[in-house]
């Protein structure tokens, strides 16, 4: 189901809607992107708090890194929601070069938006965290 406050970032902002056909190019553009999973805004609490506050981070880092907007919950979304292995939405999944950074979750306060941001421009890589199960030797 769409929300004004999720569209505005397609309509006003220009945020491209990221799918399965043009995650890859997306994502390995040079430097820093941002892939933005709302969720269900019907159901994810926080998903328009995020939306508001993302064009504001934009804005913070002087527009340093590229947003994208993930729509697709139930289709695209869900597909890509396994390959960074967040488990709730709202989401902000970071990637470097093509690369895996890391994500922030849920809302947060200004700050640690801040400070992780930040920290994601230098972090080294790493592969995504996927969902474990536990290894029993027999």
């Amino acid at each position: 189901m769409s929300n004004v406050l999720i569209d505005r970032l397609l309509t006003e902002f220009n945020y491209p809607e990221i799918s399965l056909d043009n995650h890859d190019e997306f994502v390995h553009q040079q430097g820093l992107v941002v892939l933005f999973f709302p969720g269900d805004a019907e159901t994810v609490k926080d998903a328009t708090d995020v939306a508001v506050i993302l064009p504001e981070l934009v804005d913070a880092f002087d527009q340093r890194f590229n947003p994208g907007v993930v729509t697709d919950t139930f289709g695209a979304g869900m597909t890509l929601k396994r390959q960074y292995g967040f488990t709730h939405y709202p989401s902000l999944v970071f990637v470097r070069d093509g690369e895996y950074v890391g994500t922030i979750s849920r809302i947060q306060d200004w700050s640690d938006y801040l400070s992780k941001i930040q920290s994601f421009f230098t972090a080294p890589v790493r592969r995504a965290p996927g969902f474990s199960i536990p290894v029993v030797a027999g």
